[in-house]
């Protein structure tokens, strides 16, 4: 199994079957691999980015997600442009120095609102980055959000395989049309982010193996990983979550595979595992995304069933955290935290 890890570390892609191999290795020397070259590339420095829940409105129904528009029992919100500005305001005060911001599928948030959004928070923070999560756009909105600041874009594309995709989506949605969106935000310059779930319902290690393989062909700057956790008012409420060992591997073979990228441990990982996020770094991981979400916007943006929702104190969760990587022998940084090349 050494051998496999050694040879991806120097080749950067293997066969599937070797693929298929080390994510279902129990030998803890992946991961160290993984935490060498992650401290080959960023030394040791952890990155952070400020997580701001904008909405919780989507007009999409898929059949993993507690913000699918079926789901009735759905504390709904939006968040004002002033309500996202004192989020900036205090994640700016507290060292943060980029924004993610994050909805569902709403259309109330059209081109011309989140244009006043983004110009507001450039102008109060020239010095920050802006991150954007709002799903599939087309090429004329993602350019004209492009063009007044927002930096980079995050768009899950949770399978590569047609099939797999068509057991998590309701028709009408495409994998093609995600894929499209991926490669638009690209072609414009966005620094983009992918990425899947682990152990979504009907997901295979060859699923896994495909997904690996798109993003070895996409090469984005960053992939969101972490485990399927079901919502109780969704089709998948039975459905058993995904497994800690294999969301680790996978991280751990993304970081071989792509020693820059940058690469979260997720809310979710820390939710089936209380040191979940500790492990994700210790298997290659280099973000932490901390919700700088008013309180009641926390508590109502489930994607899954019991999300864990630091308290209202930042500053407090913040400091913790601080440590907590300090214990791994690691440094949040004040910094951007952009991609680079290699």
């Amino acid at each position: 199994m050494r051998k496999l890890v050694d040879k991806l570390a120097l080749e950067k892609i293997l066969t599937r079957e070797e693929f298929k191999m080390l994510l279902a290795s129990g030998d803890d020397y992946l991961h160290e691999r993984a935490r060498a070259a992650r401290e080959e590339t960023f030394g040791n420095k952890i990155y952070l980015r400020g997580l701001i829940e904008v909405t919780n409105h989507c007009q999409n129904d898929c059949y993993y997600c507690g913000l699918r528009l079926s789901n009735a029992g759905a504390q709904r919100y939006r968040l004002t442009k002033e309500h996202i500005l004192d989020c900036c305001a205090e994640g700016h005060a507290l060292g943060f120095r980029t924004f993610v911001l994050q909805g569902g599928e709403d259309p109330y948030f059209t081109d011309e609102i989140l244009v006043d959004i983004i110009r507001g928070i450039k102008t109060e923070y020239p010095d920050c980055a802006i991150t954007l999560s709002f799903g599939e756009r087309s090429y004329e909105s993602f350019s004209r959000l492009y063009e007044v600041g927002a930096d980079r874009y995050l768009l899950r594309q949770e399978t590569s395989d047609d099939e797999h995709y068509a057991m998590l989506h309701p028709s009408g949605m495409a994998l093609s049309t995600r894929q499209q969106c991926l490669q638009d935000l690209k072609k414009i310059g966005y620094q983009v982010g992918c990425g899947f779930m682990i152990g979504s319902p009907g997901q295979t290690l060859d699923h896994i193996v495909d997904d690996l393989l798109f993003i070895k062909a996409l090469d984005p700057a960053m992939v969101g990983v972490g485990p399927f956790i079901p919502h109780s008012s969704t089709p998948f409420a039975g459905e058993k979550q995904g497994e800690l060992r294999l969301t680790l591997n996978t991280l751990a073979i993304l970081r071989l595979m792509k020693p820059n990228l940058l690469l979260p441990a997720t809310t979710a990982l820390g939710t089936i595992e209380n040191t979940g996020r500790e492990m994700g770094v210790m298997a290659g991981a280099n973000v932490i995304m901390p919700n700088l979400s008013p309180t009641d916007a926390r508590k109502n943006y489930l994607l899954y069933d019991n999300k864990i929702c630091p308290g209202e104190s930042v500053q407090l969760y913040l400091e913790q955290l601080k440590e907590r990587m300090c214990n791994l022998g690691c440094e949040v940084v004040v910094s951007r935290g952009d991609y680079v090349e290699i």
